[in-house]
């Protein structure tokens, strides 16, 4: 399930990168690997392998919430919040989207520049303009999850550096905000302020990253000059 956060921004790169015939080609290879790791279940009883695979609708144990204990378990099990909840991730998926192609944009120019100057975009820049998209989309994931357990940290703590340095936030703060997330993950059980400072970590995180990839509207000269440049 993991990889799916992933999808939106893959799906936006092969828009932005290929042509609508090969961005369907990619899908397809996509689905058909799925269908094939599958065909053992599928032969076997197909309904109850994608109606489980695929249970949007299930209700997760309360005791083992990592990010929503410090809500009472009447409101973490009351469907509005999961709808309330996919909602906020749909729609801060289509608040960063233009980013995305803005990025994406910019990496398929640099990547003609390249070829035609070898050298003149590192490629430590280039990589960064398809890194950010990914790693976003599964950080939103992440924090609009219905529920984390314990085992989900590996789907993004590979990624906080990164992600913590894609933001204007003093570096003292970042390491803040990473040793205040690892703790929030070794708490066992899950207490009410444990949860919500992994909240409140998760939310500083987003928009600083929004706010730092915003397009400055007051570029001095000097600033333009040194963009050129590089």
């Amino acid at each position: 399930m993991n990889v799916l956060l992933y999808a939106p921004a893959l799906l936006t790169v092969y828009l932005t990168q290929l042509s609508l015939f090969d961005t369907i080609v990619q899908l397809a290879v996509c689905g058909s690997l799925q269908v094939v790791l599958a065909l053992p279940f599928l032969l076997v009883n197909p309904w109850s392998y994608i109606s489980r695979s695929f249970d949007l609708g299930r209700v997760f144990f309360y005791e083992w919430t990592v990010n929503w204990k410090f809500l009472p378990e009447e409101i973490f099990l009351n469907r509005y919040l999961h709808i309330g909840l996919l909602s906020a991730h749909i729609l801060v998926l289509l608040i960063f989207l233009p980013t995305w192609i803005r990025f994406l944009q910019s990496y398929y120019s640099f990547e003609n520049v390249s070829k035609t100057s070898e050298g003149k975009v590192p490629m430590q820049i280039r990589t960064q303009l398809v890194v950010f998209p990914l790693f976003t989309a599964n950080f939103i994931g992440i924090c609009f999850s219905r529920s984390l357990h314990y085992q989900f940290y590996v789907w993004y703590y590979h990624t906080l550096p990164y992600l913590l340095w894609s933001t204007r936030i003093p570096v003292r703060v970042k390491l803040i905000i990473f040793g205040v997330i690892e703790m929030c993950w070794n708490v066992f059980p899950t207490t009410a302020w444990s949860s919500l400072s992994l909240l409140i970590c998760h939310i500083t995180i987003l928009a600083g990253m929004w706010e730092y990839c915003q397009p400055k509207k007051d570029w001095s000269k000097m600033e333009w000059k040194e963009m050129k440049k590089t």
